[in-house]
């Protein structure tokens, strides 16, 4: 016991652990150096996921050094999680690593300022997300452990589907819909029909009235064929959030009446 230390993983955060250790307490040779971020990292979980930390209940930051025979607990980032907004901003701005474009694409149709590229490399991702305050999204985990990021976050799920409710459970963010382009990001702006009819299929002349065009690449945009299943991923995911802000509020006033 003199040369170690125990750790308690939450069960959330048991994934990040390698399986054949996937165990609740795990049990730390104690070198006398490390700080507890490293111990945490040395298990699997990177420092991003890791929210409330304790030793013998006391609350601790990364940077602590632990005592031999201290038991130590990592807890899971809070939920919804707090950003920090420059003025004026609603919500905040992310940043996608190669492997999430559907993901990028959907964000967007909610009206979340999403960059997303399908060739940058990792320590470009750092710049970027660090040069305009954005959240970096991944599921790399190595990727989450660079010292030098500001603010990322694991995405959990394999379908696109799974990755967005985590997404909106993890930081239920201000909704816009419909109001980015979901190709490159840019703001639509409302353009009149008589200003594009030459631009559009005498079908979808006939069909629709209501456009928008992207400030940025100018892609135009309509409810077309394609609407009403966007419409279904807009309804669910602003009934998401609702539901997640609702309980945040509750468990709020719950701590403030204790």
């Amino acid at each position: 016991m003199e040369h170690e230390i125990r750790v308690r993983v939450a069960d959330e955060l048991l994934m990040f652990l390698p399986a054949a250790r996937r165990e609740p307490v795990s049990r730390v040779p104690w070198d006398g150096t490390s700080t507890l971020g490293h111990v945490v990292e040395s298990l699997g979980v990177p420092l991003p996921e890791a929210g409330r930390l304790t030793v013998g209940g006391t609350a601790v930051e990364p940077s602590t050094r632990p005592s031999a025979g201290d038991e130590v607990r990592v807890d899971p980032v809070p939920r919804p999680q707090p950003v920090p907004l420059d003025p004026g901003q609603e919500a905040p701005r992310f940043l996608l690593d190669v492997h999430l474009g559907t993901l990028a694409r959907r964000m967007r149709l909610l009206g979340l300022d999403t960059a997303y590229h399908n060739d940058m490399d990792d320590p470009a991702l750092v710049v970027q997300a660090n040069a305009e305050r954005r959240v970096l999204l991944t599921q790399d985990r190595g990727l989450l452990r660079r010292r030098a990021l500001w603010f990322g976050a694991y995405v959990r799920g394999s379908r696109p589907d799974d990755q967005l409710r985590d997404l909106l459970d993890r930081f239920a963010p201000v909704l816009r819909p419909w109001t980015r382009c979901t190709a490159c990001n840019g703001v639509l702006v409302p353009v009149d029909k008589e200003e594009i009819e030459r631009d559009l299929e005498a079908g979808t002349r006939r069909s629709y009235d209501v456009y928008g065009r992207c400030g940025d690449c100018g892609q135009l945009y309509w409810r077309g064929a394609h609407g009403d299943r966007l419409e279904k991923i807009v309804e669910e995911a602003t009934r998401q959030v609702e539901t997640a802000r609702t309980a945040a509020a509750g468990a709020r006033a719950a701590v403030s009446d204790g």
